[in-house]
């Protein structure tokens, strides 16, 4: 096998994550994550350029992480979360003690901000909070916040996405922040839990990936006087459900001077996935809930007047259905309706809602083996846009503003990049200008790498039906002269979600070394249309599983993968339909099923969920059967493929139990396996080093599996 990309080069990337577009689109924010291999750290730093690309882009942060950057409403004031040292004009011009210490007449101070609702976390060092770059003056940023536990911030979507809890008001003198806020008893709880005492849960979400276990302190909205450092706490305006500790309130600030946000407003909210939209005035007053409870609400995104309100919907109780952009008045039980319903094709993972007038709204959507924009005007057919955009190139980030669109756009042999546009490109009778490239990130890590071609290959899966995977092949690989080459099935999680092209560094490194990476949108995946993703519902193993294996056929059929040379792996839903894959089909040399679920029955309850296994499954003693029916340990008999399993070990999603509860039992049927669990570690790979690590231990286990190799 050629030796390929070292695994110490995943050090030297920088990967932009976010863009942000200031009011009058001259101006784009990006944040790039990057590794701290002195701390062992994934950071993140914060950058501007210009929309006309006419320098070179700035970097803002250096000392310490940020992320979730806002701009203000003057176009010079950027807002971003950071957990930094305080401010050293707060700590020598004002005291926690005194009157503008930034507490409410209750002497409340916010809460627990980190993680969404741990009530084990808030121990030593800076919490996050608001900060804000004047750019027109320059200088260091200035804090805006000083809540005991921080300002919230969360993960949104699969790749990471970051949502930060804040906005700025019409004006830019105010901000609104989301927070938690204890009570006495509360915080004398969490401060027994920082000491590490006894963990005392009465709600029914008792835990949360990346949160941990949760507790009965209640988030709210606070609007902050970015002069004298006052908070107003916003009674009305709280965090309830079961989706809360992942999801936030979401807050945003229309000009018309109202704040929008969500929460649950069900009568058990952690037994019920929905989640509706409300708005509120910044005094506190007038509470309006627009949306009826039918769905799981997200983004409230306000139009240029302050009218209305676009925001994303989806069935709570059906994940598979496609999550649509949706338009309300600003009204109580106001009436409202989908504009994307049309194209029967969900919004993207990581992306937004965006006006681009007062009658239209621009989205990204997953649309087959392809993230593009789609123009959705309130009156009028949705339609598809921007298609110079090319099927090799990924939307991962976008914005729209004045007359500008910003984009992250990567391709399998590039990274993550910054681009603009004339927005013109989303009207029929403009075709936009030219697209602008505004970053150079990574460009001699590039021009060195030996990166992948790709395609989007279609086949037939054992039904008859038409299945896309995303094949990557070696630089220049040729299956005619060079014969079938040992191939890597990588399936995504989910399992709502899908692969497109694009730059991923374990597809580079096995590419690199000689692997053609095979990434196929199984049936469940949501990129085309709602029949195929709900074709998924109510089963497991069966369908996705036909799926990945007819596509490696189809490889081994066409002469480039090597029948003897198969292996097979998955993170998530992935290590799910991995471990279903090794029950069906021996031909894989090699197996890895990772941070997966491979008996529902005994899982039910010990994951954060059983709101989705319940309205998808029903109750495990109801239903037993059917949950005998879904989880691959019922059929650990016929496994003969060895086994890598791997898990975290504080893996609230897909606990790792479950690992080594498969583990044990191919051991003891004398089949080869490995158990890797990573300390402290939630459902994701987060430390630089542990995502090293993990990648050079699949690989081993895949090349000691070899016959190749031998």
């Amino acid at each position: 096998m050629d030796d390929g990309i070292d695994p110490e080069k995943f050090y030297d990337l920088r990967l932009l994550t976010d863009v942000t577009l200031s009011p009058d689109g001259e101006r784009v924010a990006f944040v790039a994550s990057e590794s701290d291999p002195d701390d062992d750290e994934s950071r993140t730093g914060l950058y501007v350029v210009p929309s006309d690309g006419s320098r070179d882009p700035h970097r803002l942060t250096r000392a310490s992480t940020a992320s979730a950057p806002a701009w203000g409403p003057d176009g010079d004031t950027l807002g971003f979360l950071a957990a930094r040292d305080g401010d050293l004009d707060r700590r020598a011009g004002r005291r926690r003690d005194e009157s503008d210490d930034g507490g409410d007449e209750d002497g409340r101070n916010g809460g627990d901000g980190g993680g969404g609702g741990n009530g084990s976390d808030g121990g030593e060092g800076p919490k996050p909070q608001v900060w804000t770059f004047d750019l027109a003056l320059g200088g260091d940023a200035r804090q805006e916040t000083d809540f005991e536990h921080g300002v919230r911030e969360f993960d949104f979507g699969p790749d990471g996405d970051r949502l930060g809890e804040f906005d700025f008001g019409p004006d830019g003198d105010r901000l609104v922040v989301s927070a938690r806020d204890p009570t006495e008893e509360e915080g004398e709880y969490l401060d027994r839990r920082r000491d590490d005492g006894p963990i005392e849960v009465t709600r029914l979400q008792h835990k949360m990936d990346g949160a941990g276990w949760l507790d009965d302190v209640t988030t709210y909205l606070f609007v902050v006087d970015r002069e004298s450092g006052e908070t107003d706490r916003l009674d009305d305006a709280y965090g309830a459900g079961s989706a809360e500790p992942l999801m936030g309130l979401q807050p945003s600030w229309g000009s018309s001077n109202r704040i929008a946000f969500c929460r649950s407003n069900a009568e058990h909210p952690d037994d019920d996935g929905s989640v509706d939209v409300f708005t509120i005035a910044p005094d506190g007053a007038d509470l309006r809930r627009l949306t009826d409870g039918s769905m799981r609400c997200m983004v409230p995104t306000w139009s240029p007047d302050g009218d209305r309100l676009a925001f994303a919907g989806g069935n709570h109780e059906n994940w598979y259905e496609p999550t649509d952009a949706y338009v309300a008045p600003d009204d109580a039980d106001a009436e409202y309706e989908s504009l994307s319903a049309g194209l029967d094709r969900t919004l993207a993972r990581g992306g937004g809602l965006a006006w681009l007038d007062g009658e239209t709204v621009v989205a990204p959507i997953a649309d087959e083996a392809w993230t593009r924009l789609a123009v959705l005007p309130l009156d009028g057919e949705p339609r598809r846009s921007y298609e110079r955009q090319g099927r090799q190139r990924t939307i991962c980030a976008f914005d729209l503003a004045g007359d500008t669109v910003a984009l992250g756009l990567t391709t399998p042999d590039d990274t993550p990049q910054a681009f603009s546009l004339d927005a013109g490109e989303l009207r029929e009778d403009d075709t936009g200008g030219p697209i602008r490239r505004l970053t150079d990130l990574n460009a001699d890590w590039v021009a060195d790498a030996p990166l992948p071609d790709c395609e989007v290959v279609s086949y037939e899966n054992a039904d008859l039906e038409e299945v896309e995977a995303i094949v990557y092949y070696p630089d220049g690989f040729d299956a005619d002269a060079d014969g079938p080459a040992p191939a890597i099935c990588s399936i995504h999680g989910g399992p709502m979600s899908y692969d497109a092209p694009e730059f991923r560094f374990t597809v580079a490194y096995w590419t690199s070394r000689g692997y053609v990476v095979v990434k196929p949108n199984y049936r469940g995946s949501t990129s085309y249309g709602r029949d195929f993703s709900e074709a998924l519902k109510g089963s497991r193993g069966d369908l996705e599983s036909d799926d990945v294996i007819s596509a490696m056929d189809r490889l081994v059929a066409d002469g480039v993968a090597d029948p003897d040379r198969l292996f097979c792996t998955g993170f998530s839903y992935g290590g799910i339909t991995t471990a279903h894959v090794v029950t069906r089909t021996d031909e894989f040399a090699a197996a890895a099923p990772e941070h997966g679920i491979y008996d529902f029955h005994s899982n039910f309850g010990t994951d954060d969920n059983h709101n989705w296994h319940e309205w998808e499954f029903g109750m495990p003693w109801e239903n037993p059967e059917t949950y005998r029916d879904i989880s691959s340990i019922s059929r650990v008999g016929e496994i003969d493929t060895p086994l890598l399993v791997t898990a975290g070990e504080e893996d609230w999603r897909c606990p790792p139990t479950q690992a080594e509860q498969l583990y044990v039992s191919v051991r003891k049927r004398g089949i080869d396996a490995k158990l890797v669990v990573y300390p402290n570690e939630h459902h994701d790979i987060g430390d630089p080093s542990r995502a090293t690590h993990r990648l050079e231990v699949l690989t081993e286990w895949f090349e000691s599996h070899d016959p190749g190799e031998a």
